[in-house]
């Protein structure tokens, strides 16, 4: 596709960085990304890929939005309590690119939907608060080979992850067993505004990088600290006994 003169001046200042440039800039055009969950780390996830450039964000979420989503789930605002998070969102998305593609799923989708808007995407960001839906979308994503970025924020911590889906990329599953898996939401325990903004941030980044073929955090896993405002860096290896991915041929 060749660019406008309005998506040139749209775009100028990523598409001045050499590693972008104008094939890369159209590469971001003709993607399509699937966002599950449109909470705190979903909220900049999609404001920051929509205003890239994304061609197609598709959006799911099935709950409506709280006064207390609006501490940290900054793309929705105070007329918004009571809408669909995925309505609220396609709001502001049009308002900040109108030329970026949303679709909204607002209802929890069945295995059979997964697996199909998986299959369909380029890049999946798993935007989730439970075990049971990480689990869910990282199985779809081995099935398709579909790269994953994962990320998850609670208290004043974070962490993410890239799995690629290529032959030696390690999956959720290789990180984390299902079963007996102690599950904390922000809910029960807090969370500062700042922390899933910027792990939500990294997480656009990194699908970014994904759609781009740059280098990602394929088989490394970042921690922040945001108390001490310190990142570490754990190297992790694909299980070959993992029961999702450790079969794979």
């Amino acid at each position: 596709m060749e660019l406008s003169d309005e998506q040139l001046l749209r775009y100028s200042r990523q598409i001045m960085l050499p590693q972008i440039d104008v094939a890369g800039q159209e590469l971001l055009l003709s993607s399509r990304a699937l966002v599950i969950g449109l909470g705190g780390l979903g909220a900049p996830v999609a404001l920051y890929l929509a205003a890239a450039g994304i061609g197609e964000l598709t959006l799911v979420d099935f709950d409506n939005v709280d006064l207390s989503n609006l501490q940290r789930q900054v793309i929705h605002g105070s007329s918004d309590i009571g809408r669909p998070k995925v309505e609220s969102a396609r709001e502001r998305l049009a308002d900040i690119n109108p030329q970026c593609r949303t679709r909204c799923l607002n209802h929890r989708l069945s295995k059979t939907e997964l697996l199909s808007e998986i299959e369909r995407a380029d890049v999946v960001i798993d935007c989730s608060d439970n075990f049971e839906t990480r689990f869910a979308v990282n199985s779809a994503c081995v099935e398709y080979a579909t790269p994953l970025v994962s990320g998850a924020v609670i208290r004043m911590e974070g962490q993410l992850s890239v799995f690629t889906g290529e032959q030696d990329s390690p999956c959720y599953a290789c990180l984390y067993r299902q079963e007996g898996e102690d599950e904390t939401r922000c809910s029960e325990t807090g969370v500062l505004a700042p922390v899933v903004g910027i792990i939500g941030s990294i997480q656009a980044t990194e699908a970014i990088k994904v759609l781009l073929g740059w280098p990602t955090l394929k088989g490394r896993l970042l921690l922040m600290d945001a108390e001490r405002m310190q990142f570490r860096e754990m190297k992790f290896k694909k299980d070959p006994l993992c029961p999702v991915c450790g079969n794979r041929q």
